[in-house]
């Protein structure tokens, strides 16, 4: 072989291995049409999905430190125990005794109590939260409980450490015999992430004891039942448009039994009905016995939290099934009257005037002003002929008294199959106002399904994209990680749902939380423990799309091809241009983002997230090892010239002339 011949021979290797060749040395140019705008975008484009799963209410978002403060637990006694108390000999001393009651109860809807039997003064006993108490040094935890008691005047709150010093004291006196709620704070002298909380009786004889509890004082927006700030400030952050609530397969339960009514969830904190939590022990591999519902965070709360991050509230109801991956429980078809009733009822609570029944409730509750609820979900991840059947029941009530009230229909569990098409010839008929898909899939599935919508019929229902997640090791496989390679994929994804924003008018990442010590099913954008959150990839990811999403459409080519993802979008109240691209390849990649548009400033708004590994995750000892960052880059002649980082998520965001 000649010099001549060897050397074209190595060229050809390196062109077809991507080491060299046109992608390397001369710009990818993308070129957004400004002079044509498209289709509005929705304003709850990108949004949240919260269930209570991996411990995300209780032990989570809702900062409650005592678990099974009402004893309503299956085993009432459950995360209760004595403390022990041994003498010189080392035999343990009998002071006293708990005793689970229910004659004579603090209400109905909350039927167990707890009776202290103190033999000898000094009886203790304690309860260590949902795995340890988090007690941080120099904050104030608000210590209750509804006391009756007959002969001690004194109950004693000692919050200790793992090692089992004091690190907060304070205690409950004057009892008058009858039921009353008591209160004092509390004031930490140290941090614990594993602390409890030990009671003792001061004086012999008994003492009945209900709703117990230990609340930090600091919550978001300083609301005595409010929420985990560190939890509702990543919430915030991500800026979404809506948030759906309260899940998810909650709404459902196993049973019709187990599912969620919204009514027992509003009203005073007592009178709220616990039930059993329907991921209590749904996987083997990660059985929660102790997972139930104490409803402190309630629907008055959820829509009191979307008012609180500028989000628009979207309930999910039971439509009268079960899950019909259990015992696929129906309702019958008599029967469904009550669900519709909730329905309504639901409207009038968030929307109704201070003179309604419902309305009245959201006003005591300290809200008088109505919530603005414009969408409501009607079933979960129902699917088939029973599903369609009650649905049309719904339909046909919430049109005629809520014409303004769009509606949610589900599309089954999966993004295609028969259950999936035989669904979408229904709505198509039905026409409800969005249908809601689910797509838990791999990585690459999501990198394929960038054009999805881009034939969907536009004159038919919306697409809301409920639930959606890249399972990095197969669907509900606790192997499941939240990294860089699931995370880019998800990005690659969210072009495809932008730029078909005409169809698809809602999308939401799920899960939301998950509990580090208390974990169902992964991946999740937020994760956190006693004390500490934080956001995953997945999370920024979120967040990216979620603050730029602009008003409306623009065409930018080349949309998917040779790695790049893109899309662009016009926002019409900050003048910009804002245009996305993704590069899921492993090499560098300079661009030209051209546009026709008369730009106003030199300056375009830069914001990267990026990795070189794909198996990048974010921790609590590295938070942000994956997380946006902002710059600057110039702009000339319409022009911006810009690197792309391997395995990035690019955003510009370009300043237009006021007169374009």
């Amino acid at each position: 072989m000649t010099l001549r011949n060897r050397f074209l021979a190595l060229l050809l290797v390196l062109v077809s291995n991507g080491m060299i060749g046109r992608s390397q040395s001369a710009p990818v140019v993308i070129r957004v049409d400004a002079a044509h705008p498209g289709a509005s975008i929705s304003p709850q484009m990108f949004g949240i999905f919260f269930e209570d799963i991996n411990f995300a209410a209780d032990g989570g978002l809702y900062p409650e430190l005592v678990k099974n403060r009402s004893f309503e637990f299956s085993d009432p006694l459950t995360a209760w125990k004595e403390v022990m108390a041994f003498n010189e000999r080392g035999i343990q001393n009998a002071k006293g005794e708990l005793d689970i009651r229910t004659e004579d109860a603090l209400n109905a809807s909350n039927p167990h109590y707890l009776r202290v039997h103190a033999y000898e003064p000094g009886y203790g006993f304690y309860n260590a939260g949902f795995r340890g108490m988090g007690i941080e040094s120099g904050a104030e935890y608000r210590f209750s409980a509804y006391v009756r008691a007959s002969g001690p005047e004194m109950i004693r709150a000692s919050v200790v450490d793992e090692k089992g010093n004091e690190i907060a004291s304070g205690k409950l006196e004057g009892f008058n015999g009858k039921w009353q709620h008591y209160e004092t704070v509390l004031r930490a002298s140290a941090t614990s992430a594993h602390a409890r909380l030990n009671l003792y009786v001061e004086q012999k004889g008994d003492v009945d004891l209900d709703m117990v509890s230990l609340f930090p004082v600091e919550t978001w927006n300083h609301r005595p039942n409010g929420l985990r700030k560190d939890i509702v400030q990543l919430l915030y952050d991500m800026h979404p448009g809506f948030i759906r609530f309260p899940g998810g397969c909650i709404v459902e339960g196993r049973e019709l039994l187990n599912r969620y009514r919204w009514k027992t969830t509003v009203g005073d904190l007592a009178q709220r009905k616990s039930i059993m939590n329907r991921w209590n022990n749904e996987f083997d591999q990660k059985a929660a016995p102790d997972y139930f519902q104490s409803f402190g965070l309630g629907f008055y709360e959820y829509f009191q939290l979307a008012e609180d991050i500028g989000a628009r509230p979207l309930p999910i109801l039971n439509c009268g099934m079960a899950c019909q991956f259990n015992s696929s429980e129906t309702a019958k078809m008599d029967e469904l009257q009550e669900y519709v009733q909730d329905a309504l009822d639901l409207i009038e609570f968030a929307n109704g005037p201070v003179t309604s029944p419902w309305g009245k409730l959201r006003a005591d509750m300290g809200h008088p002003a109505p919530f603005h609820l414009e969408m409501i979900g009607v079933g979960n991840e129902q699917w088939g002929p029973r599903y369609v059947e009650r649905y049309k029941v719904f339909a046909a009530a919430l049109r005629e008294k809520h014409p303004e009230i769009k509606l949610v229909a589900a599309a089954g569990p999966s993004p295609s199959g028969d259950l999936f098409e035989s669904a979408w010839a229904n709505w198509r008929e039905l026409k409800p106002d969005l249908v809601d898909e689910h797509y838990y899939m791999p990585p690459e599935w999501f990198l394929d399904n960038t054009h999805r919508y881009d034939k969907y019929d536009r004159s038919g229902p919306k697409v809301f994209a409920g639930e959606y997640a890249a399972q990095t090791a197969g669907q509900a496989n606790s192997g499941n990680r939240n990294n860089w390679r699931g995370a880019i994929a998800e990005a690659a994804f969210m072009t495809g749902l932008e730029r078909n924003g005409d169809v698809v008018q809602m999308a939401s990442y799920a899960p939301l939380l998950a509990n580090t010590d208390a974990w169902q099913w992964t991946p999740d954008a937020i994760w956190f423990d006693s004390l500490r959150s934080y956001g995953t990839p997945n999370y920024y990811v979120q967040q990216i799309f979620a603050s730029n999403t602009g008003t409306r459409l623009l065409s930018a080519t080349p949309q998917a091809e040779g790695g790049l993802y893109t899309s662009a979008t016009i926002d019409d109240g900050t003048r910009e241009l804002i245009v996305r691209v993704i590069n899921t390849t492993a090499n560098a990649r300079p661009a030209e983002i051209q546009t026709n548009a008369t730009v106003a400033s030199a300056t375009a708004n830069v914001i990267i997230l990026q990795s070189t590994d794909l198996n990048a995750e974010n921790s609590f000892e590295h938070p942000k090892a994956v997380a946006p960052v902002s710059s600057t880059a110039p702009v000339q002649s319409g022009t911006l010239s810009v690197q792309l980082a391997p395995y990035s998520v690019n955003v510009y965001r370009i300043p237009l002339s006021a007169a374009q």
